[in-house]
């Protein structure tokens, strides 16, 4: 497949976007130390507008003023003074003719740095494997986690439904993404060794699905159908990079089919290696496997992706859309460099620190 087809348009619910190349969420913790955005976030976002971005989707924002932020100096969606922050954002975006979507989250045991607790929920009261995070401003073992309870989890649900209507309502996003991936704690939940519960949230993989489809439903009786929503999940974590899904190939068909059902706009697929088997006894990566169990669900996947080459076969694959991190920081122009066959600036690591300079990746 050529890379032309990435510059096709499309479209997720109602939003209509230019080609099917989007900006991956990367965590920052670049904003103030009560999680309002400001003059460095609007810069950071604007550059993937000019370079031609179709859509961006923001780095997580935390849902609540309790437990859910996950770093220092991350960025919420809980007050006036965050939803204005990021109004003049996505004003900026508007205006330049870009599209951004809010990815909403909530941290659960592996939180560090949280302004509001210095306690942690998990759905169990097991300890996280791994340190925290050094390059996010933790040390140390995580905590134990406090075993959520039923209302508890019912104010999670609420926040994420909450903190999406006010993204749309307020901060003035093109959709919303729920983070169900990466360790956090809708992934959580739905990670086996982590979920020890025997009520119905727990048990078999369907059953430990269940919280983040519950969020799914109510954020879109909150925001309403016409709005763009999608979910992103994952095998690896943040604190578990080599975690695969017990339950294989058989288990991976069950989630994407009831994630689907869920009516969800998009499913947002991250691995390592987007391209790769999935399971050690499978030919099939996720996307593969996704497109085989969700015939008509629309696909964005993320992963190593960083080249037209390998862009276009995660399409070939199934995909109907990319998303790229760090082929975006060092090319905030990737769509414009590869539509005018301009070589890509290589990738520099430093670039992956929350407080990198990112002059020298400035559109001129």
């Amino acid at each position: 497949m050529s890379d032309k087809h990435l510059f096709q348009s499309g479209t997720l619910n109602r939003l209509v976007l230019k080609n099917r190349i989007m900006v991956a969420p990367m965590t920052r913790i670049s904003a103030s130390v009560d999680g309002v955005p400001g003059e460095r976030m609007r810069h950071y976002y604007q550059r993937f507008v000019r370079g031609g971005f179709g859509a961006i989707i923001t780095e997580g924002m935390y849902i609540d003023e309790a437990w859910s932020q996950t770093y220092a100096f991350q960025a919420g969606l809980v007050n006036a003074r965050q939803s204005a922050g990021w109004r003049a954002i996505t004003d900026q975006v508007h205006q330049r003719g870009g599209k951004i979507i809010a990815q909403l989250m909530h941290a659960g045991a592996i939180s560090q740095g949280n302004i509001y607790r210095s306690t942690t929920l998990a759905p169990s009261a097991l300890a996280p494997r791994g340190e925290q995070l050094s390059f996010y401003h933790g040390h140390g073992a995580y905590p134990l986690p406090d075993a959520i309870d039923e209302a508890q989890i019912q104010q999670v649900i609420d926040s994420f439904a909450q903190a999406a209507a006010r993204a749309i309502g307020e901060a003035g996003f093109d959709g919303i993404e729920i983070h169900a991936a990466n360790g956090y704690l809708l992934d959580q939940f739905f990670t086996d060794y982590t979920n020890q519960r025997s009520d119905r949230w727990g048990g078999n993989i369907a059953q430990r699905l269940s919280l983040t489809l519950a969020v799914i439903a109510a954020v879109r009786q909150r925001v309403g159908n016409d709005a763009t929503l999608g979910v992103r999940i994952s095998q690896g974590k943040v604190n578990d990079f080599h975690h695969k899904w017990r339950e294989g190939e058989a288990g991976a068909r069950q989630v994407f089919a009831l994630l689907a059902e869920a009516g969800v706009d998009y499913l947002h697929l991250t691995e390592y290696d987007a391209l790769q088997p999935a399971f050690a006894d499978s030919a099939y990566s996720l996307v593969q496997l996704a497109r085989k169990a969700a015939p008509n669900l629309t696909i964005v996947a993320n992963g190593s992706l960083g080249d037209a080459s390998r862009a276009a076969q995660a399409l070939e694959q199934g995909a109907d859309y990319v998303s790229m991190g760090k082929s975006a920081l060092a090319n905030p122009d990737w769509p414009m460099r590869i539509r005018d066959g301009v070589e890509l600036r290589e990738f520099d690591k430093n670039l992956l620190a929350p407080s990198a300079d990112v002059k020298n990746c400035e559109l001129v």
